[in-house]
């Protein structure tokens, strides 16, 4: 027999071939993901026109694009611009909601201090069945005969910085933004009267969150929307009680008063005319601009929204619901919560509103170069023209 040469597979290699056989005999292939494997299928991303929106401003903002203002002012004679405020006068009623029962006016002596020009009185002024407003009425020494009053209505820092009193920062922040126009006016003849407006200082309840000052604006403003009521509403109320008051005083000219108002002090100023026929001038202060640019766009306490205003008109048709009344608009052109572009548009607004009255005298604005503050540069002026020295 011829010799072959015999090759001898290793053991490594029996093994691996009885594996394979035995795993061939006893189990089903499975497919083997690889890169070869059809992968899911993956939506297209979609061009930017056509991308969807889930945050909330973008939203809000084209609401208000398609919300146009339904009796925006537009009158081209007397007879119509009597028509449109008739109709605006009696909406603006309506979303200011409705007031406590009137009770009889009761009032209460609780304190006095003096100074060189006047003498400085702390009252209570009951404005319904369970609530008694805190003012402190200020009254010129050198008084000659009845003097026009002036009700000064104080912002979200509290009382204490608008009659010059407060801690020192208080104190600080007086002088920095002119806050003690009550005092100031006061001290140039004037009659006037500072509250506590409700929901600050002694009259807060719950604490409004990263509030540095007592307030409690959220629970004011809650519990009056529960009630058909609003906060706007319910403060300009107090300030009607305290324009009964001021009738009732032998130093007041019951004909001459007026309001004055920086910030949300500012707004109860806007709309403390709807409400109230005896306000007979109003100053404006940090407040004026659209609802659009501020409210509705900017940061702003829950107290200073107005529902369903948007829908009606803006600022300037407020003013004009009760024009021609003499109005004096303050503002900062860097105040960065009432913008200054707008307050300008709506001013403008007003000079036609008030022109086409025969009123052009009547209405007039202070854009100074300053922040959300108070400017005294046309105050006096403005209060001799239209109630005398």
């Amino acid at each position: 027999m011829r010799n072959q040469e015999i090759v001898c597979p290793s053991s490594r290699a029996i093994l691996r071939a009885m594996l394979g056989l035995a795993i061939a005999s006893s189990v089903r292939l499975l497919p083997i993901p690889s890169v070869l494997a059809e992968e899911p299928e993956k939506s297209p991303k979609p061009p930017m026109a056509k991308r969807i929106n889930s945050r909330v401003m973008p939203a809000f903002q084209t609401l208000a694009d398609n919300t146009p203002a339904q009796l925006a002012w537009n009158a081209k004679t007397i007879e119509q611009h009597k028509a449109w405020q008739e109709k605006f006068h009696a909406k603006m009623i309506e979303l200011l909601g409705r007031t406590p029962e009137r009770v009889p006016l009761e009032v209460r002596w609780a304190g006095k201090k003096d100074f060189p020009k006047l003498t400085r009185h702390k009252v209570y002024v009951r404005t319904e069945a369970n609530y008694w407003s805190p003012a402190y009425y200020f009254v010129p020494k050198q008084l000659r005969g009845r003097t026009p009053a002036v009700v000064c209505l104080h912002g979200h820092s509290g009382i204490f910085p608008y009659i010059r009193e407060g801690t020192e920062a208080e104190r600080k922040k007086c002088k920095e933004h002119s806050l003690d126009y009550a005092v100031y006016f006061a001290e140039h003849g004037y009659v006037t009267i500072a509250p506590v407006v409700r929901g600050w200082d002694e009259t807060v309840a719950d604490q409004d969150s990263g509030a540095r000052n007592p307030r409690s604006c959220r629970r004011v403003t809650m519990d009056a929307f529960l009630m058909g009521m609003t906060p706007m509403g319910l403060r300009c109320w107090d300030a009607m009680r305290l324009v009964d008051f001021l009738q009732k005083q032998k130093e007041v000219d019951a004909e001459r008063i007026g309001v004055a108002g920086l910030s949300g002090g500012g707004t109860l100023s806007l709309y403390l005319p709807v409400l109230d026929k005896r306000i007979k001038l109003a100053m404006i202060g940090g407040a004026f601009s659209s609802y659009r640019a501020s409210i509705y766009s900017i940061g702003h306490c829950i107290c200073n929204c107005l529902p369903h205003i948007m829908q009606y008109g803006d600022m300037e048709e407020v003013v004009a619901s009760y024009a021609p009344l003499p109005v004096l608009l303050i503002n900062g052109t860097k105040d960065p919560i009432f913008p200054i572009k707008e307050a300008k548009q709506g001013y403008a607004m007003l000079r036609e509103v008030y022109e086409l009255l025969g009123a052009g005298e009547n209405v007039d604005a202070d854009f100074f170069d300053g922040p959300h503050s108070w400017s005294n540069k046309k105050t006096l002026g403005f209060l001799a023209k239209h109630f005398g020295n």
